[in-house]
């Protein structure tokens, strides 16, 4: 009995052992199988997070690609809006369309002073025949200029002059404009530019008569004359549009006092400013450069006669 369960127990041990292996050669199996699977699972991780990483940079730079077309057209709308703006004509034609018949009622109109004034004045809303007058008004500064004393330097000097007339035109409007907006008269910008334009037509004559013909008596006529009609024509236009006798005098008295001396300045100072400019931008007026001709002395010319007869000899 003894000898068998000896075997029993040998067989026993035996089956253990084996079973023993068994189990480590499984768990070695399922240690491998968990490592391959982390190996697995860090590699699909990975790849997730470079998808994921891959998807967002993807995504960042379509929405860069939206927001610049975004831009793009955003800016190209308002371009094409502001060339449409600034290269419409149909802005400015009410402001010059008008005929010539009209032009010329107008400025005979201008010189021609209202009798009503209970009731407000018609203004012409139209730019046309200002900005004719005052580049008309440019271009008599310009003869006058040829036709004085002033010497004329480095061209014509005609930007001297369109600023002078169109700083004069703009600059009263605009400060009328601001005035008789605070004496709460009813007047447009538009129609204060062409009232001070069609104004202008009275300078234009005086100084085209005064200028071919030098008498300062014939200048004062013509300006108490025509520039005191064109003068009394505006300011009865504006006190018709005034309530309120203080602001009419504010208003009325200083716009007439600005276009009489303005007129006053174009035939006596305009020129000599002018000049003075000239004389400090360039320099005082230096005559022009020439060749003199100089007389050659009697000994000279008598050296050269020997020298030219010793010559002639030898040859």
């Amino acid at each position: 009995q003894g000898g068998g369960s000896a075997v029993i127990d040998m067989e026993n041990m035996d089956d253990t052992s084996g079973s023993s292996f068994e189990d480590m050669g499984e768990m070695h199996q399922r240690m491998k199988e968990e490592e391959e699977e982390e190996a697995e699972g860090e590699t699909g991780a990975g790849e997730e997070e470079d998808g994921e990483f891959l998807g967002m940079k993807g995504l960042r730079g379509q929405l860069g690609r939206q927001v610049a077309d975004q831009m793009w057209q955003v800016g190209k709308r308002q371009a094409s809006r502001a060339f449409s703006l600034y290269a419409n004509i149909d802005i400015l034609r009410p402001y010059f369309d008008v005929e010539p018949v009209q032009v010329r009622a107008r400025l005979l109109e201008s010189m021609i002073p209202v009798k009503m004034i209970n009731f407000p004045q018609k203004i012409a809303g139209e730019l046309y025949g200002p900005l004719m007058l005052v580049f008309t008004l440019v271009a008599i500064l310009l003869h006058g200029m040829k036709t004085s004393d002033t010497i004329i330097r480095e061209g014509t000097l005609m930007g001297t002059a369109i600023g002078t007339c169109f700083g004069y035109w703009l600059g009263v409007s605009s400060f009328m404009y601001f005035l008789a907006y605070l004496c709460n008269a009813q007047i447009t910008m538009v129609q204060m530019l062409s009232l001070l334009g069609y104004g202008l037509f009275g300078h234009c004559i005086t100084l085209l008569v005064t200028y071919n013909i030098h008498f300062h008596s014939l200048f004062y006529i013509f300006w108490l004359v025509v520039g005191g009609l064109s003068t009394l024509r505006m300011v009865a236009v504006l006190v018709s549009r005034t309530v309120g006798h203080t602001q009419r005098l504010i208003l009325c008295g200083t716009l007439a006092a600005l276009h009489m001396l303005f007129l006053l300045y174009l035939h006596f100072a305009y020129h000599k400013v002018v000049e003075g400019i000239l004389d400090t931008l360039e320099g005082p007026n230096m005559p022009p450069f020439q060749r003199v001709a100089r007389d050659i002395p009697v000994v000279s010319n008598a050296v050269l006669n020997t020298t030219a007869k010793a010559i002639a000899l030898t040859l």
